[in-house]
């Protein structure tokens, strides 16, 4: 029968409703992504000039650097239409600031180029070049951290789930205020660790689902996989660190290795790789209790009226069925 769960996190409610995935039309798959054309791709190594400036590159061998040429592994640029700025104007002051409220839209947003192969997913890298990319990642957190209020780090594979560009690529977004979505989980962290006397929610919450072991996808050396108790959609996964660590920017694993694993076993399972958004969630300013944690959504469903008017999530296919299905992927 149909549940509300929420989300221990986030607070989050979802509707967890299985029997709707029988419905006509309602079975879930991907279809490959279309081939990209090296020649047209601006992320593909040689097309350097049809990017902004890179920002930093890795580069590996190179004597001196040589920047906006081949040879690099992960490259980072601005984002040639950029959400934030660091010298964004004030906006025009309103009437009645009690009803409307403006900030100049202030921070970094920049795109990681994940590999120098026109490839579309992060599932179509090699192990190696996933931690490559992930190791860019972090380190271009470390480098907005001290001016930050909170970095986010975003993945985002196909038009379907917001790609404008299919060639597989992060993009960093360094802002200069709490969302307050993060805002809410920094919140119920901290209030976890007062009625726990110092206890981690994650990191509590993590060793419940080993013990009870139904949403458990895979575990490694670094990290564990789960499909959360309330995902908000179907096969969503959650890569959690073993031990709990605050900053997914701090020295420490990644879970690089069990993320490759876990993109792959949705591509099996689904036939294809899906599209997907995909983040980091790292400690806000002002944390004193956090764990970081990366989030992937395959968009197999679409986001309509319940969840956009409401914030109520709708989910078909129950966590435990997705977590038995991907185990066996």
């Amino acid at each position: 029968m149909p549940e509300i769960r929420v989300d221990p996190l986030t607070g989050l409610r979802t509707i967890v409703a299985a029997e709707r995935a029988s419905r006509p039309g309602a079975a879930l798959s991907a279809s490959p992504a279309a081939p990209l054309d090296p020649a047209s791709d601006p992320f593909a190594e040689g097309n350097e000039q049809q990017t902004p400036p890179e920002l930093y590159a890795l580069r590996p061998g190179q004597e001196p650097p040589q920047p906006d040429r081949p040879g690099w592994t992960v490259r980072v640029v601005p984002n040639l239409y950029p959400a934030l700025t660091a010298d964004a104007p004030e906006p025009e002051p309103e009437a009645n600031r009690d009803l409307f409220t403006a900030a100049p839209a202030r921070g970094a947003h920049e795109v990681i180029v994940n590999a120098p192969q026109s490839v579309t997913a992060l599932a179509d890298l090699t192990p190696a070049q996933v931690a490559t990319a992930m190791d860019v990642w972090r380190q271009r957190m470390r480098v907005h951290a001290p001016q930050s209020a909170y970095t986010h780090l975003i993945v985002n594979e196909r038009p379907e789930a917001g790609a404008s560009l299919p060639h597989t690529h992060a993009q960093l977004y360094a802002l200069d205020f709490v969302p307050a979505g993060v805002a809410r989980e920094r919140e119920r962290f901290g209030a976890y660790a007062v009625r726990t006397m110092g206890g981690n929610l994650l990191a509590d919450l993590l060793q419940e689902e080993v013990r009870r072991r139904e949403r458990i996808v895979a575990i490694d050396d670094e990290a564990v996989a789960i499909a959360p108790y309330a995902s908000r959609l179907p096969y969503q996964l959650t890569i959690v660190p073993r031990r709990a660590r605050t900053h997914f920017e701090h020295d420490g694993p990644t879970g690089a290795a069990l993320l490759h694993d876990v993109l792959g076993r949705l591509g099996r399972r689904l036939g294809a790789n899906p599209p997907l958004n995909l983040w980091v969630r790292t400690a806000p300013s002002g944390a004193d209790h956090f764990c970081w944690r990366i989030d992937v959504l395959p968009r197999l469903t679409h986001v309509a009226g319940l969840e956009l008017g409401t914030g109520l999530n709708m989910n078909i296919v129950a966590p435990e069925q997705a977590a038995a299905e991907l185990r066996e992927a």
